[in-house]
């Protein structure tokens, strides 16, 4: 009895084994009937195109082979330098001035290391980080220090003044242009160098000029002593321009030396300088309408904020229509409580503004630079028939010098076009703003 129930258990097993292996070689002859030889009439025709598809492919990697390859070559001689790293920040490529500008000389083509190993700047890594996790192009300057091994190398390297242009790529890579911008700045270190020379030899032959001139002042009768004082206006005008020259370049080296803090009442400041420049705005009908009604005590050097102000009022009786107000006015910026007790001190904001014809947006980057002046002919085109006054005239060094005073303070300034009068508009924020309790021994 348990024979038969074995054998005729081996019989449906092996029955069962048997209607598999038919089910498979059903489904294979199936699968593989597009490619017996009795469908050869269909395949035959879908042949070529296929090879012509593979064709395609291949050529259109060799196209963007080749344009990376002449992306590469372009890349390399171009005159920024330029790296880019994957989601890891390993370094996948860079070109020469990249190279040259962060000394990668221990890094080759092809090779994947890590860009904090070969180079240890952390403003570079942080600034990879932020594109990243932004999503957004970033700019940065920093200076950069090479390190290198040994102390004999470190010597031989110098710092470099770096801009930075980031990008982010897709899968995580980031890009980074570079621009080295020491050669630049060296440039301008040598042209001011240059200029402070000649400001200091110009010194003393234009004050012999001034004492002929004067001499001859003193013995010419009319008609003819008008053209001595024509004369006499020029060489003031220069003396001027050289003593500018010498204080905004003094200024700028040491600005610790040039500046005596005491605490200075801001509206006494301003309306000083308004006594001295009212006759000239009388002329034109000019007003001042000022919103200063508190005292406002700040820690500053006297003389300069007094230089600051009579510079801008006089920009502003200059380049106002007749009839018309100069508006000032200043308020106190509240500390940010978030700090605690570390908090910043507060500052306090002044608002110069004007009812002229205001900066043209070319010249609004540039109102602070040394030597700039606007463009006069393009000034008259955006004004009235009859007025030809431009924005910014004069010698081009009257708001860089009270830029460089505001900063020697630890203040700023910010030239923009006023949305109500549409004229110039020049906000000041001074830090340090004294206490009433602590002023009263200064009032």
């Amino acid at each position: 009895m348990l024979v038969l129930v074995f054998f005729l258990g081996l019989a449906i097993g092996i029955g069962f084994w048997i209607w598999q292996q038919i089910q498979l070689n059903r489904y294979l002859r199936q699968l593989l009937q597009p490619f017996t030889p009795h469908s050869s009439k269909v395949m035959l025709p879908l042949i070529p195109g296929l090879r012509h598809q593979i064709a395609l492919v291949e050529r259109h990697q060799q196209d963007l082979q080749q344009s990376l390859q002449t992306y590469e070559k372009l890349l390399d001689f171009a005159p920024m330098g330029y790296l880019q790293v994957d989601e890891e920040n390993q370094l996948l490529w860079c070109n020469q001035q990249a190279r040259e500008i962060l000394y990668l000389q221990r890094w080759q083509p092809g090779q994947v290391r890590l860009l904090l190993e070969l180079v240890r700047s952390y403003e570079l890594d942080h600034l990879i980080e932020q594109t990243r996790d932004r999503s957004s192009r970033q700019i940065k300057e920093w200076v950069f220090h090479p390190s290198r091994d040994n102390a004999a190398a470190m010597l031989e390297l110098n710092s470099l003044a770096l801009r930075a242009y980031s990008l982010p790529l897709p899968n995580g890579q980031v890009g980074v242009f570079l621009e080295n911008r020491q050669p630049l700045l060296d440039m301008n270190a040598a042209r001011d160098r240059a200029f402070s020379d000649l400001a200091h030899e110009l010194k003393t032959p234009l004050t012999s000029i001034r004492l002929v001139v004067e001499t001859l002042q003193n013995r010419l009768e009319s008609p003819l002593n008008r053209w001595v004082k024509l004369l006499m206006q020029e060489v003031d005008r220069l003396i001027n321009l050289v003593h500018t020259w010498l204080e905004l370049t003094q200024i700028e080296t040491n600005p610790a030396i040039e500046l005596h803090p005491e605490v200075v009442e801001v509206r006494s400041v301003i309306a000083s300088v308004w006594a001295t420049l009212e006759p000239i705005a009388q002329q034109q009908q000019l007003t001042l309408d000022s919103s200063l009604s508190e005292k406002l005590w700040i820690k500053a050097d006297k003389s300069r904020i007094y230089q600051v102000f009579l510079n801008l009022l006089d920009n502003s009786i200059k380049y106002s229509p007749p009839g018309t107000k100069i508006y000032v006015d200043a308020k106190i910026i509240p500390k940010n409580n978030n700090y605690g007790e570390n908090s910043p001190p507060q500052s306090v904001e002044i608002n110069i503004i004007d009812s002229g014809f205001g900066f043209s947006k070319s010249d609004l980057p540039h109102v602070f630079e040394r030597f700039y002046r606007g463009d006069t002919a393009r000034s008259r085109e955006s004004q009235p028939e009859g007025n030809s006054k431009t924005v910014i005239g004069g010698t081009g060094l009257g708001l860089a010098i009270v830029k460089q005073i505001i900063q020697a303070h630890g203040g700023s300034i910010k030239a923009m076009n006023h949305p109500e009068t549409k004229g110039a508009w020049l906000q000041i924020v001074f830090p340090d703003v004294v206490a009433n309790s602590q002023s009263q021994d200064y009032s």
